[in-house]
């Protein structure tokens, strides 16, 4: 049997915090897949068939976090063609990434968000959500990168370097 790569969102939620720049982290906490709990990820989740990439990553993050997307980059840009019975929706996303061993297959559109509301402490699939500095991360990062989901560190490491260079 044919199995497929499964399309997932993921968030970068910026917020300035005593005009220091911060993004939003969490732990995994999922029943599926539970042996990278525990792992630093940002908010993400997969795309049910036929939504929108935008409804997706705002419905993933709203279930994580509790925060309701109020910017996401490059949404304003998106072309969305009517043709021959289909709908066709493209943007540019920060970051893509796909897995090409691991657990299981999925595809990664990485976005740049902003954000409004109150944070969980925590949700079904994530628990110790905090905001970071960049500083902080970078540091993490290159002390520790086995801490992090592998599906995120590409996409962390780009965002650290055209932030903080």
């Amino acid at each position: 049997m044919e199995v497929f790569a499964k399309p997932a969102v993921g968030a970068i939620i910026e917020k300035e915090i005593n005009g220091v720049l911060h993004i939003l982290i969490q732990e995994r906490c999922k029943e599926e897949h539970s042996e990278d709990n525990g792992l630093i990820e940002v908010p993400a989740g997969k795309i049910r068939e036929y939504e929108n990439i935008f409804d997706s990553l705002r419905r993933e993050v709203w279930e994580e976090t509790g925060l309701k997307l109020t910017e996401i980059q490059g949404e304003e840009e998106t072309i969305v063609t009517n043709c021959n019975g289909y709908k066709v929706m493209s943007f540019n996303p920060f970051y893509s990434s796909q897995n090409i061993s691991g657990t299981y297959s999925i595809m990664l559109q990485t976005f740049i968000c902003k954000a409004t509301g109150e944070l969980l402490e925590n949700s079904d699939e994530s628990i110790n959500l905090r905001w970071i500095s960049l500083e902080e991360l970078k540091t993490i990062m290159e002390e520790n990168e086995g801490a992090f989901y592998p599906m995120h560190i590409n996409a962390l490491k780009k965002y650290l370097n055209e932030k903080l260079n």
